[in-house]
């Protein structure tokens, strides 16, 4: 299965990814046939997520052996909302720190990683991807709170809900 690395966040500004994981299906025709949702491929997290995978892995079997999408095509396209102006500014933000870490410009990085998250906060696409380009531990103490405040605000996500794929 073909994996792809979004070294500059691009794929997350066109489909309006927030956070991960996240798993999309495109079909043999570059369709979209379900949008983004927050999925896993294996079980690795669940006890710590409360998310199995098997039910989203039934659901990809249904599609590879009889076709069966949860979501109409031509409704899929329109299933996620646009990101917001926020969330749109955070990008463009993160997009520059990266651009200026990659150049050594480090307190510039820091101002535009520091106005991304404050702009989106619980978008773990800038919050947590930021973490290691800041020196934080992406799987510390930092990602641990991100993750409770996430969790206290409800696990919100921007994205297709889980409960309504199949």
């Amino acid at each position: 299965m073909p994996v792809l690395i979004d070294r500059d966040h691009l794929l997350t500004e066109l489909y309006a990814v927030s956070n991960v994981p996240t798993v999309m299906w495109i079909d043999e025709h570059d369709r979209i046939v379900r949008p983004n949702a927050n999925e896993f491929g294996t079980d690795t997290f669940a006890e710590y997520t409360g998310i199995h995978s098997e039910e989203h892995l039934e659901l990809v079997r249904r599609w590879v052996h009889r076709g069966e999408v949860p979501i109409e095509p031509d409704d899929a396209t329109e299933a996620v909302a646009d990101l917001s102006a926020d969330e749109i500014a955070a990008r463009l933000h993160f997009r520059l720190a990266t651009h200026l870490r990659r150049n050594d410009d480090e307190a510039g990085s820091e101002r535009h990683f520091e106005r991304a998250v404050a702009l989106t906060p619980l978008d773990f696409t800038i919050s947590r991807a930021a973490m290691p380009l800041r020196g934080q531990n992406p799987f510390g103490e930092e990602f641990f709170a991100l993750m409770k405040e996430w969790q206290d605000a409800g696990s919100p996500y921007h994205g297709m809900s889980r409960r309504n794929l199949g």
